[in-house]
């Protein structure tokens, strides 16, 4: 099964229509599997003093409330319809994230077929409830979770109607870069064993390696930031991919997953030309008359491998030679 990748748009068009379709032409042209957003309404998601986060801080105007940059940042219902036909045209899937029960609707009322829920609303019990009731695919970030709340949340959504086999779980770690000592990368493999569920990586480092390893450590979705620029103004942007390094991204996972193969230890299409090549067979070390026993004095190993294999050596030892032989001719 082909790893899931999404490139993760988030809120890097900035609230610009234009800036979003060029997001998805970049997308596109990676080879990503999905372009993803991001759903809500402000006076949903945040109350009015909540204070941003120090990374946000750092990104933005650090005066600014938290509300007053998101407020900025949404995406109505004419958007969605012009960002999924736009999609369509470029032959990617549109996913976007929501953050409160009027975006869930509005994703389900457009047809949205998988639903990412991020890591921050994995305690809300109504949210989860919501869309373990739409028993739809269910992407879920675990940024920030312990194994008892990774457990709770699965536990709201299987009842309320969305089996485990619909549900993917996401290692991820919470911080705007994050520090590579806090990727915990196995903690991925920790989730896929303790709750026996498909498994992937939503990642925050700078850079790609990352990713890449969690596709070789066995992720079935990779999600990653991108924007069009890291000099942009907006929360998001410093810490995520430019075009050509997700391209690049995109890429190295594709080799991965051919890599990887079907586990199956045997010789390759390729290697089988090689083995008589590579490989050595019994010949005698120096002339051998007809009816000469072989030994150890007047036989050795060499290349090619066309001819008795090594491993008969002591087989071979004793025997009679049935004809002569010339130096270096296989018996």
């Amino acid at each position: 099964m082909s790893i899931f990748i999404i490139a993760e748009a988030g809120v890097n068009h900035n609230g610009s229509l234009e800036i979003a379709k060029a997001l998805i032409d970049v997308a596109a042209q990676s080879g990503a599997d999905a372009v993803k957003f991001q759903t809500f309404k402000a006076d949903k998601l945040v109350s009015k003093t909540a204070q941003k986060a120090s990374y946000q801080k750092q990104t933005t105007d650090a005066d600014e409330s938290q509300y007053a940059m998101i407020k900025k940042l949404e995406l109505d219902e004419r958007a969605h319809h012009e960002l999924i036909d736009y999609c369509a045209q470029k032959n990617i899937l549109f996913l976007s994230t929501p953050f409160d029960h009027e975006s869930i609707d509005l994703l389900a009322d457009l047809g949205m077929e998988i639903f990412k829920i991020p890591s921050g609303e994995i305690t809300n019990l109504p949210y989860l409830r919501h869309i373990g009731s739409l028993q739809k695919e269910v992407i879920l970030s675990t940024g920030m979770a312990t194994l008892d709340e990774i457990d709770a949340a699965l536990h709201v959504l299987n009842t309320a109607g969305t089996a485990k086999e619909r549900i993917t779980v996401l290692h991820a770690t919470t911080e705007y870069p994050c520090p590579m000592d806090e990727v915990n990368l196995r903690a991925m493999q920790t989730i896929r064993d303790t709750f026996d569920i498909r498994v992937g990586y939503s990642d925050h480092t700078r850079g790609i390696e990352i990713p890449i390893a969690a596709a070789a450590m066995g992720a079935s979705v990779i999600e990653k930031h991108f924007t069009l620029d890291r000099e942009m103004e907006g929360p998001d942007h410093k810490a995520s991919l430019e075009p050509d390094e997700l391209i690049a991204m995109v890429r190295s996972i594709r080799n991965i997953e051919k890599a990887l193969g079907d586990g199956i230890k045997r010789p390759s299409p390729s290697e089988l030309k090689n083995i008589p090549i590579a490989r050595k067979s019994i010949v005698a070390s120096r002339a051998i008359a007809e009816g000469e026993r072989l030994s150890e004095e007047n036989i050795t190993i060499k290349r090619p491998g066309n001819g008795i294999s090594p491993m008969r050596y002591d087989e071979i030892i004793g025997a009679v030679a049935s004809k002569n032989y010339d130096e270096d001719e296989a018996i």
